[in-house]
């Protein structure tokens, strides 16, 4: 894999980054219902998994890549029992 050498892009993708998960929490704290407020928290966790992975380009650490997987995977799992319990409860 190649890093990002350049700072301007990175900072470019971190800004982007950053109005994605403002406006993510304005959902979170404004949604009219849970699920909402859910798929906002589902959001905000791919989020996370972006800036994992691209902090692991610019760093040229692989291991962010493994984190971000294993977080994607626990993030799925959370998901499904969090619409499980808004659907008809545990």
């Amino acid at each position: 894999m190649t890093t990002i050498t350049h700072p301007d892009l990175f900072l470019f993708f971190i800004g982007v980054i950053a109005v994605a998960a403002f406006l993510s929490l304005v959902r979170i704290i404004k949604g009219p219902t849970a699920a909402d407020r859910a798929v906002a928290m589902d959001i905000m966790t791919n989020i996370t998994i972006v800036l994992l992975v691209i902090l692991g380009l610019f760093f040229d650490r692989f291991v962010y890549l493994d984190v971000a997987l294993v977080y994607g995977i626990l993030s799925f799992v959370g998901v499904i029992a969090i619409a499980r319990y808004l659907e008809k409860g545990m």
